[in-house]
Parts: C-alpha cells; sequence; structure tokens
C-alpha cells in the first residue's frame, strides 16, 4: 500500500468517532456497606466491556425508589432497571406494562442464562406462577435464629446446643431470664415477615388461600398461627420475650448483648459480627416439633431488579449483559462475601465454600443451607402478600403482645383489614 493511501485510511479512522458506550441507568435502594459493593460490581462490569455503561443510582428507600421508578415512566424519564423489594412484588404485577419479565429479557438476548442454576426457594419468589422469572434477585435473605454465646453460658446453657424448637427457644429464654443472666430472654426483628409469613412457609402452610380461584384471599389465623403468636404473648407476660416495635431496635438491643436470643433475616450476621463484644451463634428458624413434616424451607425475602418497560433493544441488551454478569459464580462469591445476603445459585455457594469462606463464617452458611436442606413446603405456599398487609400484620401482633386484642381478635382483625386493603390476584401468565 503507498504512503499515501496508508495515510487517508488512518485519517478517515480517526475522523469517525468511537461508538458511545450505551449507559444502563440503575435506581436502588441500598445504602451502606451494599450499595458501596453494588457500586464496585458496577465499575467491575463497566471496566470488562466497552459497549454498556452501567450508572447505579441510590433513590431512598424502597417505598421511595418504587414510587419514584413509576412516576417516571409516562415521561419516558424512568431507568433502565428498577430495584423492587419482594413485599412490593404485587405492586409490580399491578402495573403490568411498567416493566419486561426477566424470562423475556434474557430469551432475546444471546446472554447465557439458566434458570435451573437458580436455588430454588429464591427463585419462586420472583417468578410466576409458570414458574417463569420475572425480575432478578439481587439482595436475598431468610429467616434465622441468633443466640449469645456468652448468655448461655452464663444460664449455665450450652453455647454449642442452639435451640431447635420453639419449646427449646421458650426453655433458653426462662433460663436467661431466671439466671439472672439477661432480662430479655427473646426477641424479634421483622415480626409479620418472621413469625407469620415464614412460621407458615417451615410448617407448610400458605399465607391465602386459593380455593376460591382467581379470588385469592388472606387465611392466616389458623391454628398454628393462632398458638404461635398466643405462645409469644405469654412469653411477653411473663418477662422473656422484648416486643421492640421500631425497625433495628431488636437487633441492636441483641448487639449490645441485652438480649439471649433474637430471630432476624439472615443478613444481620455481618453487621452483628462487627460488635467486638459479641460472641454469637446462628441456628435455623425454630420450629414446632408438633406439626405434621415440619421443618419446610423458609422463604426467601429481599429485592430483585425489574428490567423497565418501553427502553430500547440496545438498553434490553445490556441489561442482559449485567445480569448475565451479575449471575457469575465468582461475581456471586464477591457480592455474598461483602454484603452477607445469600447466594442465588448452589455455583456461587459452592465456590464460596471452595474458597474457604464458609469455614471462617460458618453463621453465613445457616440460611443457604436451610433452603436447599429442608423440604420444600407442601404443595403451593407462594405468598400472595404486600409490605401494606405486612404493616398490618406488624399493627395487630403489637396490638395482641401489648394486650390491647386478644390473640384471635387480633389476628381475625389482621385478616380482614389484609383482604381490605389488598385486592389478591395470581401473577400474570
Amino acid at each position: 500500500m503507498k504512503p499515501a493511501c496508508a495515510f487517508f485510511l488512518v485519517a478517515l479512522c480517526l475522523a469517525i468517532p468511537a461508538r458511545a458506550a450505551t449507559e444502563i441507568t440503575l435506581w436502588h435502594s441500598l445504602d451502606g456497606a451494599a450499595g458501596e459493593e453494588l457500586g464496585r460490581l458496577a465499575l467491575r462490569f463497566n471496566a470488562a466491556q466497552t459497549e454498556f455503561r452501567v450508572v447505579p443510582e441510590y433513590k431512598g428507600g424502597y417505598e421511595t425508589t418504587l414510587a419514584a421508578g413509576l412516576a417516571a415512566l409516562p415521561n419516558g424519564r424512568a431507568p433502565d432497571i428498577l430495584q423492587v423489594d419482594e413485599a412490593m412484588n404485587s405492586r409490580m404485577l399491578a402495573e403490568r406494562s411498567a416493566f419486561r419479565p426477566l424470562y423475556q429479557v434474557m430469551s432475546e438476548s444471546r446472554e447465557r442464562f439458566d434458570p435451573r442454576a437458580f436455588i430454588g426457594a429464591i427463585a419462586e419468589r420472583y417468578s410466576d406462577e409458570r414458574g417463569r422469572l420475572l425480575s432478578l434477585p439481587l439482595n436475598a435473605t431468610t429467616a434465622v435464629l441468633y443466640y449469645n454465646r456468652d448468655l448461655f453460658l452464663a444460664a449455665g446453657l450450652d453455647p454449642g446446643a442452639a435451640p431447635r424448637t420453639w419449646q427449646e427457644v421458650q426453655a433458653a429464654a426462662l433460663a436467661s431470664v431466671d439466671s439472672g443472666s439477661s432480662d430479655c430472654g427473646f426477641t424479634t426483628e421483622l415480626p409479620a415477615w418472621v413469625q407469620v409469613e415464614n412460621l407458615l412457609a417451615s410448617h407448610g402452610e400458605p399465607l391465602d388461600d386459593d380455593s376460591r380461584g382467581s379470588r385469592r384471599r388472606f387465611a392466616f389465623n389458623t391454628s398454628l398461627v393462632m398458638k404461635h403468636v398466643g405462645m409469644l404473648a405469654s412469653w411477653v407476660q411473663s418477662g422473656i420475650f422484648s416486643y421492640l416495635r421500631r425497625d433495628g431496635a431488636a437487633e441492636a438491643k441483641f448487639a449490645a448483648g441485652q438480649c439471649a436470643m433474637l430471630t432476624a433475616a439472615s443478613d444481620a450476621y455481618l453487621r452483628l459480627a462487627r460488635h467486638p463484644n459479641l460472641t454469637f451463634g446462628v441456628a435455623p428458624l425454630p420450629y414446632h416439633d408438633d406439626a405434621p413434616g415440619a421443618p419446610f424451607a423458609t422463604l426467601a425475602g429481599g429485592a430483585s431488579l425489574w428490567a423497565m418497560a418501553g427502553r430500547k433493544s440496545r438498553h434490553y441488551s445490556g441489561i442482559a449483559r449485567f445480569f448475565s454478569f451479575l449471575l457469575r459464580p465468582d461475581v456471586q462469591s464477591q457480592w455474598l462475601q461483602a454484603t452477607g445476603f445469600l447466594p442465588l445459585t448452589r455455583a456461587a455457594f459452592e465456590l464460596s465454600r471452595q474458597q474457604g469462606f464458609y469455614a471462617t463464617h460458618a453463621g453465613m452458611e445457616v440460611g443457604v443451607t436451610q433452603l436447599i436442606t429442608r423440604k420444600p413446603p407442601r404443595g403451593s405456599v407462594r405468598q400472595h402478600h404486600s409490605d401494606r398487609v405486612r404493616r398490618i400484620i406488624d399493627e395487630e401482633l403489637e396490638a395482641v403482645w401489648s394486650r390491647r386484642k386478644t390473640t384471635v381478635q387480633g389476628l381475625d382483625d389482621a385478616v380482614t383489614r389484609g383482604n381490605l386493603a389488598a385486592a389478591l390476584r395470581p401473577p400474570p401468565h
């Protein structure tokens, strides 16, 4: 090639601007360490390729983020990806035109995606009735029991033997209070989620009744829940259960060494581990040993990423690429080890185990093995709840435990109010 021609081709190439990376916006509600880690994962994704640039933006709490995302749809300013708390899934499903289902986004892309790779109990929370994933789980968690080893020892209990049943929790709480080692035998975070929703799932019972077909209605005022909530009410009266309504208060009381036991989300582990004077253990969520078949698997909570509707095809390609990246075992391992959330896939769980992470953080393994090794609930226990209904249940539990209502009245009122507040309908097919 003549020098003049070569010079012309080089000049022509320089004159054509490189295609700018397509920006993929992600609105989320993760603050603190989890938000920082999400930012690091976005930077890692952006550095690994040049076609897309993911831009995470913290928008406030889940309520604020969801409202902002839906409000921005009509004017075309919605994000490409919106993080939604699982208790607000029903609101997204009610706005069917607001999102494009995950299974559709991934099937239209060239990215590798195998729904069977997910841990079943996690995928179920974000799937439709046909088992198709509607959104991508991100910060997954489940309910577990934490116990203070030092307070157990001071009460004459074996710190290496965690309570397995609710009857054993009662005995340990009584021993802790009676010995004077603690004035709080037991406390709980997230009462509706732990003490009603997860209670039902771990005993193979549904939150709602699907016998009416499309007219699903809440029906959790069962003998099991009546018995359990009534038992906790008696614990309040005997001084072994401290009910703290404000979010985070129960965890703070346990972290300060003032409570012998706490039920809370599994991702509380890393927060609790930051307290140098707290020596604690983690155990699966207790169960009632007189319930047939119990214990079953608990529920997976947390939040997921939804692909918003009305985006350009290139944006959906970028969303699919980023979602595929997030599902890589090495990325999942980085995420769970930094945040305390559960792995989404068995491959990520096994990789973290091979890396020795669970050998030094045994408490973080409890939640995921509880989902994997416990029997799945009998039949369908798909929870058609909402955040509004969860707040109603919290209010009625508080009324029972503060002796303003009987157990029967409180739970009956929770069911009645829940059915008035939520028009229950199955996810779209």
